[in-house]
């Protein structure tokens, strides 16, 4: 259904959507149900193993996204026998520093919620407090309801939701928008799935302040950073992506580099490895071009040490500060 004057809606105005599926018929309380069909008609599995492939290490949070899969998929069975049982709250907080997956899983979240049958669409909707605090008396609960309304269906992934209160400020509008979501997920958690992310200390004085935030979070998984083995892992994996390859002496300096680099400030995990490879990326490319001699396909496949060593990273110590 299109959002109109004919949706459905709550009462602080946000649109929730029908469902236009016919219920699946009970079963009889001798019947049985094959748990693995039932696995694979959810693509359960599939989606577990992506992000098994996606993301490197992360084990605590892998192993807490699959006992959530597991709780759902039991749930969908019991209503299938016609047991009653209160909807699970799905609200959830991924805490961690930048560049640690929090985003990616919730993506798969909401895809895994889709398969269930718990969310309608199951897409994302990612957005921070510009996106839903106003600067004017009036402005911040359309831009607050708009937001919701395209998450309606789907997964309102709020990064760095801390920010949404500041309570220093005494002219500023964020709990307006806090009020307007609290309303939303508690009475349409059947059309939403709001994930809270951010630092762990800045979110646990968020709900500090909000404890009725606080209580309609039932999940909360802690990101942690990644180990230098795992950091190297994940520049492997990008490096297949983009069809680059090491040698191993490029290998042990690209080590070192992630060592260096992971003590400095602003250093931001997968996404610094990500900024890493594209700086050496960029120096390959302006070392073949200015050599102006023949390449062949190794020459351009191959990163050299080189392309690293040129990184202020790997220089003297007055200039660690820096990150190229």
């Amino acid at each position: 259904m299109r959002f109109g004057a004919t949706a459905p809606e709550s009462t602080n105005g946000v649109a929730a959507e029908e469902s236009d599926s016919p219920p699946e018929p009970q079963l009889s309380s001798d019947a049985t149900v094959d748990v693995n069909e039932e696995r694979r008609s959810t693509a359960i599995d599939e989606i577990l193993d992506g992000l098994d492939r996606e993301l490197v290490g992360l084990e605590p949070v892998k192993t807490r996204i699959r006992e959530i899969a597991a709780l759902l998929l039991i749930d969908r069975l019991r209503n299938r026998f016609g047991i009653e049982s209160t909807r699970p709250t799905l609200h959830m907080c991924f805490t961690g520093g930048p560049g640690t997956g929090k985003t990616t899983v919730a993506l798969r979240m909401a895809k895994l919620l889709k398969g269930l049958g718990y969310l309608q669409k199951g897409h994302l909707v990612s957005v921070t407090r510009d996106e839903m605090v106003g600067q004017y008396i009036g402005h911040t609960a359309p831009k607050t309801k708009e937001v919701l309304a395209r998450a309606v269906g789907g997964v309102l992934f709020i990064d760095e939701a801390y920010y949404l209160h500041r309570p220093e400020n005494e002219r500023d509008y964020g709990q307006e928008a806090i009020e307007i979501l609290l309303q939303v997920m508690e009475n349409q958690r059947e059309d939403l799935v709001v994930i809270l992310a951010g630092y762990k200390d800045r979110m646990d004085q968020f709900f500090q302040s909000n404890p009725g935030m606080s209580s309609r979070i039932a999940h909360h998984i802690d990101f942690p950073d990644y180990t230098l083995d795992e950091l190297c892992a994940i520049g492997d994996l990008m490096l297949a992506l983009q069809s680059y390859e090491f040698t191993a002496e490029t290998r042990e300096v690209f080590r070192e580099y992630l060592d260096r680099r992971r003590e400095q400030p602003r250093f931001a995990n997968a996404r610094s490895v990500r900024n890493a490879l594209e700086r050496a990326r960029l120096r390959q490319a302006n070392r073949l071009v200015t050599a102006g001699a023949r390449v062949g396909r190794d020459d351009l496949l191959r990163i050299e040490p080189e392309d690293f060593l040129a990184s202020r990273v790997l220089a003297p110590a007055s200039n660690e500060n820096k990150e190229t």
